[in-house]
């Protein structure tokens, strides 16, 4: 599927989603900054995954882990620092939550500094304890 929103695209295509481009903007997050890029591929592959294209350039990224039917989990939100601030953001999260194989899914997710971004969406805290369990010496756990 694909949105249009003045000179760019939102796009769900796995096949129009340039992996090296991925990888750039995700190194430049606290929380991918050493994720390998092996990793990088799977998770996109194996989610429903967003880009915003300018032209054919990625500039904004996200992904929705989830089985299409009850849960997803929203992850590795990001847009290039060059494009923030006009709006990408809003815009490709309102496309992503209107998803048509996100239809009545709980989403899920998981910041450390955006909640007020988010909280505009109708995110808020979980009604139970969240809990979590890490790979064995997966550096992650360290870095949240």
């Amino acid at each position: 599927m694909d949105w249009k929103h003045d000179e760019f695209t939102l796009t769900d295509d796995q096949n129009r989603i340039d992996l090296e481009e991925v990888c750039n903007l995700l190194r430049g997050t606290y929380w991918a900054e050493k994720r390998a890029r092996e990793a990088i591929r799977k998770s996109v592959r194996h989610s429903l995954s967003f880009a915003i294209l300018h032209g054919k350039k990625l500039v904004g990224f996200a992904r929705v882990i989830t089985d299409r039917a009850t849960v997803g989990y929203l992850c590795d939100f990001v847009i290039a620092s060059k494009f923030r601030a006009r709006g990408l953001g809003r815009w490709m999260l309102a496309q992503i939550l209107d998803h048509p194989d996100l239809q009545g899914c709980r989403i899920d997710l998981f910041t450390r500094d955006a909640q007020e971004f988010y909280h505009g969406f109708g995110f808020g805290p979980h009604l139970f304890t969240s809990m979590v369990r890490y790979p064995d010496g997966d550096g992650e756990r360290n870095s949240q």
